[in-house]
C-alpha cells in the first residue's frame, strides 16, 4: 500500500510545485525589465549559496549549523526520496543513504523547534511556528518508510494502518516543503531565495565583491518612471528579492530607526512589498509592526500606489540609508535600494520631500550647497593657509575634496587639521576652491536624482580639466559618491578617505608623530566608510600609531550603530521615541572612554549634538595634527645647520 501511495503523493506535490513555480515566476515578471545573466546566474547559484550567503549566516553559529543540517538534510532526503520511493528504486545502499539524510534533517529540525520554543521578538511567528513540525514530520515519515528498503525491517512491517499513518505524515511534509515552496508559506524563501541569488540585481556583490552605489536613473528617457510609485515599477528581480525574505528579523534588530521608535521596520517593509506584489492587506503579518502603526491598516496591489496604501511616507523618510539591514540580511536583499527608489517618486513626481527637504534641495539648485550659503565663501575657512588652487597649478598628486563641511565652523577645524597633516608630510596637493560643487550625496539620498546628476556632471566636467592622481576627502559621503557613483556618469577616479591616506603617510614614514596624551579613546565607524566601503582598519591603524588603544564598542565594525546623520534623516526629521545619536552615545559611554574618535563630519555633528555630560568628539585628522612633530626632513636639515655652526 505504501509503495502505491508514496509515488502518488510525491509526484502530485512535485506537479503542484511546478505549477506554483510558473505562477510565481509570472508574478515576479510583472516588474520592469532587468538585464540578468540567465544561465550564468543559475550556474553560479550553488557557490553563491554555499559561500556568500553562508558567510552571512555563519555569524550566528547556532542557526548556521542548524541550517546546514536541516537544509542539507532536506535537499539530500528529497532527492533520494524521489529516487527510492517515487521511482521505486529500492536499493539497500540508497535506502541507507536516505535514512542518513532523514536523520540529519531530523536533528536540524529539533534545533529549529528548540529555537521556536521562546523565539526572539525579531522572528515572525504565525505560519513560521508550524515549520519545525513540518520538518520533523517529513524527516520522520520518510525515515520510517525507508527502514524496509534499507533491510532493517521487513517489507510488510506495520500493515496498512502504519502505511496510512506514514502516508498522512508524508502528505503533511511534502505539502509544506514541496509545493509550499512555490505557492506560499515558510518554505517559499527556499525557492525564491535560490533564484534571487542567481539573478541578483547586484551580482557584483558575490565572490567577495562590494556594490553599494545607487543605480542611476535614465533621465533622458521620457517614458522611464521617475522612481517607484507602485510595486510593478520595481524591476522584476527586485520583486523576486522581496519574495525571498525569510523573515528572520536580523534587519529589524540592526535598524537604528526601528530601535529609536521611528515608523520603520525593514522586515515589514519588505513584506509589505510582497503583499503589494500579490495584492491584499498586511493583516496576516506575524512580526513586529512599524512603531506606532498597528498591523492591519494597510493594503495594496501590484498596480496601486505604494505610499498611503501599503506604507506611509514617514516610513520611507525614517531611513538613514546606513545599510545595516543589508549587511545583516542572510538573503542579501537590497532594502536601501528599494527605499530610495520609492523616495525618488515622492520627490521627483510629487515634490513631497518632508520638513526641510524641499528647502535643502532648492538650496542645492540655487547655491550648490545644502545650507544655502554664498558659494563665494567656500574657502573662507582657509584664508590664512595659503592653499594652492588646482586652476593655478593644473596638476597635482592629491586633490583635496573639501566638501560642504567648508561652511560649517565645527568641521572647519577638521579641514584645517588635515591641511596641517598634508603640509607636514610635504604632500603635493591642491583644492578646487570656488569650482567645487556639492557632491550630490544629500540630493540623491532624498530622491532628487535630477539635482544629483546635474551636480555630478558639473563636477565631472571641472575635474576633467585637470590632472591629478588621487582625490582625498574627510567626508565619507563625498568619498563614497565620488568613488562609487560618479562612474556611471563618466567620472572614474581613485578616491581615498583621509584616514586611509593618513595611514599610508604614517606607514611610509612621512609623518613625525608624538603620542596621544589624553584619556581613553573609542572609535565610531561611519556607515559610509565602513559598511559602504569596507574600510575599518585604516582609522584604527592611525589611532594605534598615536599610541591609542581603542576601547571598542559592542556595536563596532560592520555592526556599528549609525549616528543618525545619513540619508538626509536630519533634514526629513521623522520623530520617534528617542534620538539615534543619543542611543549611540549610550554605546559610547558603556566603554568608559573619555574621547570619541570619528572620521565623518555628519557623525561629528550628530554626536556633538548629544546633551552633555558626554565624551569629547574629535576627528582623526585633529588627533593626528595635535601630535605632529617637525617633519623628519626638517629635523635633518636643522641638525646639519647645527653641525655647521
Amino acid at each position: 500500500m505504501l509503495n502505491t501511495l508514496l509515488p502518488i503523493l510525491l509526484f502530485a506535490a512535485l506537479l503542484l510545485a511546478v505549477i506554483g513555480a510558473g505562477k510565481r515566476f509570472f508574478m515576479w515578471r510583472r516588474g520592469r525589465a532587468a538585464q540578468v545573466d540567465w544561465l550564468g546566474g543559475l550556474l553560479a547559484m550553488p557557490k553563491r549559496y554555499m559561500v556568500d550567503l553562508h558567510h552571512v549566516v555563519a555569524r550566528d553559529k547556532y542557526i548556521a549549523n542548524t541550517h546546514v543540517a536541516t537544509a542539507g538534510g532536506f535537499v539530500l532526503a528529497a532527492v533520494l526520496a524521489i529516487v527510492v520511493h517515487g521511482f521505486g528504486m529500492h536499493n539497500r545502499i540508497l535506502g541507507v543513504a536516505l535514512l542518513g539524510a532523514c536523520a540529519l534533517m531530523f536533528v536540524g529540525a529539533l534545533f529549529v523547534a528548540k529555537r521556536r520554543l521562546k523565539p526572539p521578538s525579531r522572528l515572525s511567528k504565525g505560519p513560521w511556528m508550524r515549520l519545525p513540525k513540518s520538518l520533523l514530520m517529513f524527516s520522520a515519515s520518510f525515515f520510517i518508510a525507508t527502514l524496509p528498503v534499507a533491510g532493517i525491517l521487513p517489507a510488510d512491517f506495520g500493515g496498512w494502518i502504519l502505511a496510512l499513518v506514514l502516508a498522512i505524515g508524508v502528505a503533511w511534509g511534502v505539502s509544506e516543503l514541496f509545493f509550499g515552496m512555490t505557492w506560499g508559506g515558510p518554505m517559499k524563501h527556499a525557492f525564491a531565495g535560490a533564484l534571487h541569488l542567481a539573478w541578483h540585481r547586484r551580482a557584483e556583490r558575490f565572490g567577495g565583491g562590494r556594490s553599494t552605489g545607487l543605480k542611476a536613473l535614465d533621465l533622458s528617457n521620457p517614458n522611464a518612471p521617475l522612481g517607484v510609485e507602485k510595486p510593478t515599477d520595481f524591476t522584476w528581480n527586485q520583486l523576486l528579492g522581496f519574495d525571498a525574505c525569510v523573515q528572520c528579523g536580523k534587519c529589524e534588530a540592526a535598524c537604528p530607526a526601528f530601535a529609536a521608535g521611528q515608523p520603520l521596520n525593514p522586515k515589514k517593509l519588505i513584506q509589505d512589498m510582497v503583499v503589494g506584489l500579490a495584492g491584499g492587506t498586511d493583516a496576516k503579518f506575524a512580526g513586529s509592526p512599524y512603531p506606532g502603526k498597528p498591523v492591519g491598516e494597510h493594503s495594496g496591489g501590484p498596480h496601486q500606489p505604494i505610499v498611503n496604501g501599503l506604507v506611509d511616507a514617514d516610513t520611507l523618510w525614517s531611513c538613514t540609508t546606513c545599510r545595516a539591514c543589508v549587511e545583516e540580511c542572510p538573503m542579501m536583499i537590497e532594502h536601501v535600494d528599494a527605499i530610495v527608489d520609492m523616495r525618488r517618486h515622492l520627490t521627483l513626481e510629487k515634490g513631497a520631500t518632508p520638513n526641510k527637504g524641499a528647502e535643502v534641495l532648492d538650496n542645492l539648485i540655487a547655491t550648490d550647497n545644502p545650507g544655502g550659503f554664498n558659494p563665494g565663501g567656500r574657502l573662507n575657512w582657509a584664508a590664512d593657509l595659503n592653499l594652492t588652487l588646482l586652476s593655478d597649478k593644473k596638476n597635482c598628486d592629491v586633490l583635496f575634496w573639501v566638501g560642504d563641511g567648508a561652511f560649517d565652523m565645527r568641521n572647519q577645524r577638521t579641514l584645517r587639521a588635515f591641511v596641517n597633516v598634508l603640509k607636514a608630510a610635504n604632500v603635493d596637493f591642491a583644492v578646487l576652491g570656488l569650482e567645487e560643487r556639492d557632491s550630490g550625496d544629500v540630493a540623491r539620498r532624498l530622491g532628487d536624482e535630477a539635482t544629483f546628476q546635474s551636480l555630478a556632471k558639473r563636477n565631472i566636467a571641472t575635474l576633467g580639466k585637470y590632472s591629478f592622481k588621487r582625490i582625498v576627502s574627510c567626508d565619507p559621503h563625498s568619498f563614497h559618491v565620488l568613488k562609487n557613483e560618479y562612474g556611471a556618469l563618466g567620472g572614474n577616479y581613485e578616491v581615498l578617505h583621509h584616514s586611509t591616506f593618513i595611514a599610508e603617510l604614517i606607514a611610509a614614514g612621512k609623518l613625525n608623530l608624538g603620542q596621544h596624551k589624553g584619556g581613553s579613546v573609542t572609535y565610531h565607524d561611519p556607515c559610509y566608510l565602513g559598511r559602504y566601503n569596507g574600510e575599518y582598519e585604516a582609522p584604527r591603524d592611525v589611532l594605534r600609531a598615536l599610541g591609542i588603544e581603542v576601547k571598542e564598542m559592542q556595536r563596532s565594525g560592520f555592526r556599528s550603530r549609525c549616528c543618525g546623520g545619513g540619508g538626509g534623516a536630519p533634514i526629513t526629521d521623522i520623530p520617534g521615541k528617542q534620538r539615534i545619536p543619543d542611543m549611540r552615545m549610550v554605546d559610547i559611554k558603556e566603554t568608559g572612554a573619555e574621547l570619541v574618535a570619528v572620521g565623518c563630519p555628519q557623525c561629528t555633528a550628530m554626536l556633538e549634538g548629544v546633551v552633555e555630560p558626554r565624551p569629547q568628539i574629535k576627528d582623526i585628522a585633529e588627533l593626528v595634527a595635535d601630535v605632529l612633530l617637525e617633519a623628519p626632513a626638517a629635523v635633518a636639515v636643522k641638525r646639519v645647520v647645527e653641525e655647521v655652526q
